[in-house]
Order: C-alpha cells, then structure tokens, then sequence
C-alpha cells in the first residue's frame, strides 16, 4: 500500500532546468480542454488546509490572478481543521467546489464516489511525477492533480546549535547522534527535538527501523522494528530531549522551532515559508532525517485538488485547477512556503533555485507514502491519538491496537 519511491534517475533528470520565464505572471491556457469554456461563472469556494499565513496568502493571490482572467471569484476558506470541515460539507451537501484532498483521505472520499474524475482531462495530465499519479488514482483511474510533493527533513537552529557548542561533525546521521544532539541542546526553555504528535512524523522511525504498518498488502503494524522505533522515541520523550508542540505551547513543530521553544524539529519543506513570514530572524539549516538501524527512512506527502463529483461548477473548477498546476503557478507556491512542485519540469528548476532545500529533494530517492487505503484514516487517527500518550506507556500494547484495526479496515476495505 505504500506510494512507489520517486526515483532517482526520474528526479535527477528533472533538475536540470533554469527558473528563467516563471518568476513573472504569465497565464497558462486555463481551459480543461483546449478551447472548451467554462461551464458556469458562478463564484467558487475554495477549502485548504494551510501551514500558515504565507500559504493562505499564496493560495488566495494564486486564486485573485485566476479570477482576473476569468471572471469567476474564488472565496479561499483556510480550515481550522480541513478533515472535519471537508466531512461535514459533504455531510451537509455544502462540499466547497476545490478543496485540498489530502493523501490519507483521497481513498476514502474516491472508494464512496465523492470526487470528480477528470485530472486525466487536464493539458498538463502526462507533466506530473508517476508516483503521484498513482497516489491519486482509484481504480485505474487519475482522479485528481497532485498540487505539490513533500518529504520530511531534520530542521536545526544553527544560532542554538553554535551555542550549544556542536560543528558539522555533530550533524546527526543515525539516532545514536541524533539522541547526543537533542540532549545537548535542551536547556532552559528549549528543548532538543520536537515533532508533531502523530503517525505522520513518528512513523519515518518506523520506516528507519525497517518497519512499517503495511508490507504490501499484509498490515505489520506490531513488528518487531516498530516496537523498536516507538521504543526509542520513548527513550528520548523520557530523556526530556523530546516534546511534543503542544507540550511547548505551540500548534505544531514550526512554531515551537520558530519561537526557539525547540531547537530541532522533523517537518516538511514548507516551514521555509512559515518561518520567513512569522519568525524572520530565525537562522536554520535542513539535513535528511538521520539513518536507523536498517537505514534512511523518510515520508512523502502530497495533496490533490479535489473537485466534488457532479457538481454544477465542475468545468470552472477545473479550469482553476489547470491554472493552480501550472508550472510558473506551482513555482510561485514553492516560493511562497517552499513545496516540491508536483511536476517533473517545474521541480527541477525548484531544485536548482532552492539548494537550501536540498535535503527534501534527496530524500524523495527513498521516501515512501504512509498508509492511505480506504479506512486507514480513521485507523490512524486513533494511534495519533495513542502516540501524545506514548511517554511511559505500554508501545507493545499501542502497536497491537493498530495491527487490529487496521487488519478490520484492510479487510472491510477489500470486502
């Protein structure tokens, strides 16, 4: 059930490319046949679920340049909680006309036909990486564009760091160095190393372990690696070298890093943005997570733009999609709040423009997808749930629990 890496002759193929023409505004045909006019020119909603104030505004200039040249508004609605709000407009047939359709959910909502087919249609529907096509497929089919790509990364207070007295010889490079750095960099207020509670960032130890929740189609969740991966977080929760963001204060890892309250954090390419934005003075650097005992493990998410099926502004939203994946659109993003643009040739020149950002783009050579079939999500939710309990729990007794949730979904979803 995992996404297929993205690999590396693929990937270092598309980094050859120069930013030249995109820096500007240039409009893309935005039609979602060449020719075909929108459908209707009633205003759209728009639903995201946003990191922060640089890609809420990047997302609603994005929509204002498209409704310049179209004439169609787009109200952007940034969600508090983009699972619940999602769920409860379906629920209340008020589904907003584009939304972000994450990774862990697009399963679920295309197994119960809630979404639009037609990322096919699009002119551009050959341009994006392979693996993302597949991520956003059902049954044969490309349901919706992938929007951009992330992998996750070790992001370092280099002001803490030098403080601390660590060099480059100190950078972490398996979790022996990676425990030594955290411990020595939590003093006073600031801790070690912080992450979000949840599958999504513990699970690359996990993966680093040469575990997983899924091997193909068999669910490994209670393995031995895995409990050798919580076992080790567990150690450095105990250790007091880990807190979680809320523990900090913080709604999630970039907060507690920007306000110095951790002084290492595992997140995603898109804390460049959020820390430019609300915390300018902050100096950092990103290396690739550090290796387990079965080597280097890391995620790779994406979301899709979603479109509900049947619904009446069907065409003008896919006519905002075509313009939203883009390549100068998906670069201007990247510039924005610094994700991976979900096209080969546009994450190419991203690659080249941003080599501070190296370390995510390396790690999508061996970055894989966390669980996602139909029903995985509710799954997942509760270890989430299981994961802020963690520090002197039982790991065995939380690891068990998903391997028998999750064998109940795979089987109702396969039934």
């Amino acid at each position: 059930m995992r996404l297929s890496k993205l690999g590396s002759v693929a990937l270092v193929g598309a980094l050859a490319l120069a930013l030249a023409s995109c820096s500007g505004g240039g409009a893309p045909d935005t039609s979602g046949e060449a020719g075909e006019p929108a459908a209707s020119g009633d205003p759209l909603t728009m639903l995201i679920g946003s990191s922060g104030d640089a890609e809420t505004a990047a997302v609603q200039a994005a929509a204002d340049a498209w409704s310049t040249e179209s004439g169609v508004d787009v109200e952007v609605i940034a969600a508090s909680d983009l699972n619940q709000e999602l769920a409860q407009g379906f629920a209340g047939d008020t589904a907003p006309d584009v939304f972000y359709m994450g990774w862990d959910q697009f399963q679920t909502y295309a197994s119960d036909d809630f979404l639009e087919p037609y990322a096919a249609n699009l002119e551009n529907a050959d341009a994006f990486y392979p693996a993302l096509v597949d991520a956003f497929s059902y049954d044969g089919e490309f349901v919706c564009a992938p929007k951009d790509f992330s992998t996750l990364g070790l992001v370092i207070n280099t002001q803490l760091w030098a403080d601390a007295g660590l060099t480059e010889a100190d950078i972490p490079t398996d979790w022996a160095s990676l425990q030594s750095a955290a411990e020595t960099l939590t003093s006073g207020d600031t801790v070690g190393l912080s992450m979000g509670a949840e599958y999504a960032r513990l699970g690359v130890f996990m993966e680093q372990a040469g575990g997983g929740l899924m091997d193909g189609e068999t669910v490994t969740a209670s393995s031995p690696e895995n409990l050798e991966a919580l076992e080790y977080v567990q150690g450095l929760l105990e250790a007091g070298a880990l807190q979680w963001p809320a523990d900090l204060g913080a709604g999630w890892g970039g907060e507690a890093f920007g306000n110095g309250s951790a002084a290492m954090v595992i997140e995603g390419p898109w804390i460049r943005g959020a820390l430019e934005n609300d915390f300018p003075d902050v100096e950092f650097q990103v290396v690739e997570l550090p290796a387990g005992p079965a080597g280097q493990g890391t995620f790779t998410f994406s979301n899709c733009w979603g479109i509900p099926e049947g619904q009446d502004t069907v065409e003008s939203a896919q006519e905002l999609v075509a313009f939203l994946t883009s390549d100068e659109q998906q670069l201007e993003f990247a510039e924005a709040f610094g994700v991976i643009p979900s096209t080969e040739s546009a994450a190419a020149t991203y690659a080249e423009t941003y080599p501070e950002n190296e370390a995510f783009v390396a790690g999508a050579d061996y970055a894989v997808s966390p669980v996602a079939f139909s029903g995985a999500a509710d799954v997942v939710g509760e270890f989430n749930n299981a994961i802020t309990t963690l520090q002197g729990g039982d790991a065995q007794a939380v690891l068990d629990q998903v391997q028998t949730q999750l064998e109940a979904a795979l089987e109702a979803s396969q039934g």
